[in-house]
C-alpha cells in the first residue's frame, strides 16, 4: 500500500517501522520530495525540527550522511534513539527542545530541516528572525507543512470538514504563495522553493488508510480527506537559503 514509484528512497524502508512511527502523514514521502529541493552534503550538520519519533532523521543521515540533531517536544529522546536505531545509522542526536527555546550556538547548522511541524510554531512573523540565526550564511531551511488551496481568510471560514477534525488550528495552513511572501517580505532569506505538493492529498489519503489498517481502526483524519477530495487539502514544499554575511 506504500510502495510509490516516486518515491524510491522511502520504498527501501520497512513499512511497519515507518507506521511505527506514525505522527501525520508519511514522514518520508515528504521529506524525500523536500529534499529534492535542498541541497544535503556528506558531513552537513542538520537540524530536524519537530522529528517525532525520529524517521526523517534516521532517513536524513541514512541517505545524505549528514549529521543530524533531532529536537522534539513531545517525544521523549529515549524513545526516539530506540527507533532510529533500527536502521543501524549512527550521527544522529536526539534531544527534547521547545521550538523558541532551542539550546545551539547561532550559525552552528548547514541546514534545518522541518516536516509536518512548522504550523505549530513557525507562523509567527518574527520566527523566521529566530530560526535562521542557526544557520550559517548560505545555509538553507526546508519545510513540508499542511496547505490549503485557497486561504482561510479569501474564503471566510473554516471548510467544515476540516473545522471538525483540526478546528481553528486550519488558520495555520496557509498557501505555498503566502508562504513565499512571508519569507521573502524579511530579506532574510532567498526563497528558492514555494509550492503545493500536487500529490499531497493522494499521498496523505494513502497513507491514512494504511495507518486505519495496520491499527485495526479507522484513521481520525479519513472523513476530512474523504470528504476533501483534493479540494483544499495538500502539503506546501518550501526552501530557502539564508542571505548575508
Amino acid at each position: 500500500m506504500l510502495e510509490n514509484p516516486r518515491f524510491p528512497r522511502s520504498n527501501g524502508y520497512d513499512t511497519e517501522w515507518v507506521l511505527a512511527g506514525d505522527m501525520g502523514p508519511h514522514p518520508l514521502w515528504l521529506l524525500e520530495e523536500l529534499a529534492d529541493e535542498l541541497d544535503l552534503q556528506s558531513g552537513m550538520r542538520v537540524l530536524d525540527l519537530g522529528s517525532g519519533k525520529g524517521a526523517t532523521s534516521a532517513f536524513l543521515a541514512k541517505e545524505y550522511g549528514v549529521r543530524v540533531w533531532a529536537a522534539d517536544l513531545w517525544i521523549d529522546p529515549t524513545t526516539a534513539a530506540e527507533h532510529i536505531a533500527v536502521q543501524g545509522v549512527e550521527g544522529v542526536t536526539t534531544l527534547k527542545a521547545e521550538a523558541h527555546a532551542l539550546p545551539f550556538a547561532h550559525g552552528f547548522f548547514d541546514a534545518v530541516v522541518c516536516v509536518d511541524a512548522w504550523e505549530y510554531f513557525g507562523t509567527a512573523d518574527n520566527y523566521l528572525a529566530y530560526i535562521t540565526k542557526f544557520l550559517v550564511p548560505g545555509g538553507q531551511l526546508g519545510v513540508a507543512t499542511p496547505a490549503l488551496r485557497r486561504e482561510v481568510r479569501e474564503l471566510g471560514f473554516i471548510p467544515e470538514h476540516i473545522k471538525k477534525l483540526v478546528g481553528w488550528e486550519a488558520l495555520a495552513w496557509h498557501t505555498a504563495d503566502w508562504w513565499r511572501f512571508q519569507w521573502e517580505i524579511t530579506e532574510l532569506v532567498e526563497v528558492t522553493a514555494a509550492r503545493f505538493q500536487e500529490s499531497g492529498w493522494a499521498d496523505w489519503l494513502a497513507w491514512s488508510h494504511a495507518v486505519s489498517t495496520y491499527r485495526g481502526e479507522r484513521d481520525g483524519a479519513l472523513d476530512m480527506l474523504e470528504a476533501d477530495q483534493g479540494e483544499y487539502l495538500t502539503f506546501a514544499i518550501l526552501a530557502a537559503r539564508t542571505v548575508g554575511a
